[in-house]
């Protein structure tokens, strides 16, 4: 008998979560690390990252929060996931330390402030993980990085991308077959960079919008978006490039 679509949906949320797990303790085991360690934010992507991660290496996962002049709603999120799938963390509030990194510093406009945030958790993240020998692992989801939506040096520096090859509809399917709380998944993804922040009007399109037009450019042609749509992704893809590319190298 046919599967109905959301029976197959499920199948392959689930199929996606073991494939994840595999490749998360392959690469682990590859580098020889003994552990990774991650930012654990309170939000839907970096949850389903933890999880996975969980499931992959059990105790040798360190779920840091990072607060930074941050909704406390999103710190109470992250120790409910923490708590409901025992992943260990460590709070170091960092709010102190963006203060005077900015107060130093000539004024500058909101995104480039906003921007030392993420910069400053990666210095965090990679502390820890020298210490450990662990490797970091990121949170990021194809859609974003398909348009460049990350802070270059900041959340985009990290050791493996669990969710790199997912689009954020992709995740949310997985995040709702590893069972993470319903608030996690019904909150307005945001970055967190400001009071009120969230992606979807930072990028001034919502997640399934974004995600069939970016299907679209990879050459689909079901359930594509308006002309409109598909070519101000374009444009943001090759805006972006840069943030995907090695650092280029002057060879004489």
């Amino acid at each position: 008998m046919p599967m109905k679509p959301e029976e197959e949906s499920s199948q392959s949320a689930s199929v996606l979560a073991q494939d994840v797990t595999g490749w998360i303790r392959h690469q682990v085991k590859l580098a020889g690390a003994d552990g990774v360690v991650l930012g654990m934010s309170g939000g839907l992507d970096s949850s389903v990252t933890a999880i996975l991660c969980k499931r992959a290496l059990g105790a040798s996962v360190r779920g840091l929060i990072l607060p930074c002049h941050s909704d406390p709603q999103d710190e109470a999120d992250a120790h409910l996931v923490a708590d409901r799938f025992d992943i260990s963390t460590e709070t170091i509030d960092l709010s102190g330390a963006f203060d005077l990194v900015v107060n130093i510093l000539p004024p500058g406009d909101k995104l480039a402030e906003a921007n030392v945030k993420p910069r400053l958790r990666m210095i965090v993240l990679y502390y820890y993980a020298n210490n450990l020998g662990h490797l970091v692992v990121g949170s990021g989801n194809k859609s974003e990085l398909m348009v460049g939506y990350f802070t270059k040096y900041g959340d985009g520096a990290v050791d493996l991308l669990p969710l790199g090859g997912l689009y954020k509809t992709q995740v949310r399917q997985v995040s709702t077959e590893l069972g993470i709380p319903q608030r996690i998944i019904d909150k307005p993804p945001s970055a967190g960079l400001w009071r009120g922040q969230t992606d979807e009007d930072e990028l001034g399109i919502s997640y399934e919008e974004l995600d069939r037009a970016l299907i679209a450019l990879q050459g689909s042609q079901e359930d594509v978006p308006g002309d409109s749509v598909v070519e101000r992704v374009r444009r943001m893809v090759a805006r972006t490039q840069h943030k995907r590319l090695s650092i280029p190298i002057y060879e004489p």
